[in-house]
């Protein structure tokens, strides 16, 4: 029980000293010699370590990395931020339209899918404005987390709860507890983000210009791809609600959406070759880490001399916020959800569940998988990153708040 709980505590001691004087360590390398050390001490054995690994999850991001590197390769990305950004004059209106335009589409896409895509979007935008990237990365992170709270698919968490809780009508039950809260918490993030960033809100006025596409045949490609994305994420929404049946796996949306790019580009093998592999090799150890945390079954006895307490939103709320740290959050939820579900919990604590696993990313960078693709692509990219330090100063204050607004609207409304 007690040598995985260490090696995760050294893991979040490397990740948090790691941009430190000298010390230089890439978040995919801390959690893979945390893979390794319960690897080789035994506490988890080879054949648990590699059904540990969720395929679904590593296929899912490997498709979307594909589709993210031709849009960006091909220049799309770059062609179309102007599209989307062209009317924002300033740090303030840029950040505003970031924060609800990625968070009100990864109700839709799922957060995962807009961290891959905006990365890139952020980095240019950075670049080209003379705007710190730590401000525009900071944003995309939160705002995909946020937004994603809303929505039964916006993370695989809440996809979990919305099939796994019982709950009738998911969209219109997260929707009417979730939704204005939500907008609040976007809004709340930008006068946080505002706070902490004084000096890089007061730049001069933005003034964009037209970036052109580099490859026509890649871009073509790549939009459909995107598409296919859209067109298999809306199928899966109606399959859920009406046929559920017939769902298929997110792993078949990203890996089909994928087939234009890897049957039909000519530049297929430099796409694949350039993804952000190490941000796998995070999640396949990420995976051996928390299960050998699992097995020792150290949270589950922490939890299990709650009893009836669980049931209080101030309970699920920090249960859901603190753990998600250390297990994940969808983990968490695993572990949660049928506990819940015993003790007789109803919807207002099934979304509260969600609402806390969720909003936890926004506390520390482990709290949630597409902080650490939005750090990783970056460091990969550019060489850009945010230390765990920069994430937790302004993240800390922003989830208590973000608490106390899901707090007061599910106690109150």
């Amino acid at each position: 029980m007690i040598f995985p709980m260490l090696v995760l505590v050294i893991v979040f001691l490397l990740i948090s000293v790691r941009g430190a004087g000298r010390f230089r360590l890439s978040i995919w390398q801390v959690m893979l010699f945390g893979a390794l050390a319960v690897l080789l001490s035994g506490s988890i054995s080879p054949s648990s370590a590699v059904e540990s690994v969720d395929l679904d999850v590593i296929f899912f991001l490997f498709g979307m990395f594909v589709i993210g590197e031709a849009l960006d390769r091909s220049g799309y990305l770059a062609h179309v931020s102007y599209r989307l950004f062209k009317r924002a004059g300033s740090l303030d209106s840029l950040v505003l339209f970031l924060l609800f335009g990625a968070g009100l589409a990864s109700a839709l896409l799922m957060n995962d899918t807009l961290a891959i895509i905006g990365t890139p979007v952020v980095l240019l935008l950075a670049r080209k404005h003379c705007i710190s990237p730590k401000v525009l990365l900071l944003a995309l992170c939160f705002a995909v987390t946020i937004g994603s709270v809303m929505s039964p698919i916006g993370n695989p968490q809440n996809l979990l709860i919305a099939m796994g809780g019982g709950i009738d009508e998911p969209f219109s039950v997260f929707l009417r507890h979730l939704l204005v809260p939500t907008l609040i918490n976007l809004v709340a993030c930008f006068f946080i983000l505002k706070l902490f960033f004084k000096q890089e809100f007061r730049c001069d006025l933005i003034k964009h210009s037209q970036e052109p596409i580099l490859d026509h045949d890649l871009s073509r490609l790549s939009r459909y791809s995107l598409a296919l994305v859209v067109l298999m994420i809306s199928l899966k929404v109606a399959l859920v609600v009406f046929f559920p049946e017939f769902d298929f796996s997110l792993t078949a949306i990203a890996l089909v959406s994928a087939c234009p790019i890897l049957f039909f580009s000519r530049r297929r093998f430099e796409v694949v070759r350039n993804i952000d592999w190490s941000t796998l090799v995070f999640f396949v150890a990420m995976f051996i880490l928390m299960r050998s945390v699992w097995d020792s079954g150290f949270f589950q006895a922490i939890l299990g001399g709650y009893g009836g307490s669980l049931l209080s939103l101030p309970m699920i709320f920090g249960v859901s916020v603190v753990l998600s740290q250390f297990i994940s959050n969808v983990p968490l939820v695993a572990l949660y959800l049928p506990m819940l579900s015993q003790a007789g919990a109803g919807p207002k604590e099934f979304v509260a569940l969600a609402a806390g696993s969720t909003i936890a990313g926004n506390l520390l960078i482990l709290g949630a998988a597409s902080n650490v693709i939005v750090i990783q692509n970056a460091e990969s990219r550019s060489g850009e990153t945010i230390t765990f330090w920069e994430f937790a100063k302004v993240g800390v204050p922003l989830t208590l708040v973000n608490v106390f607004v899901y707090w007061v609207f599910l106690r109150f409304f």
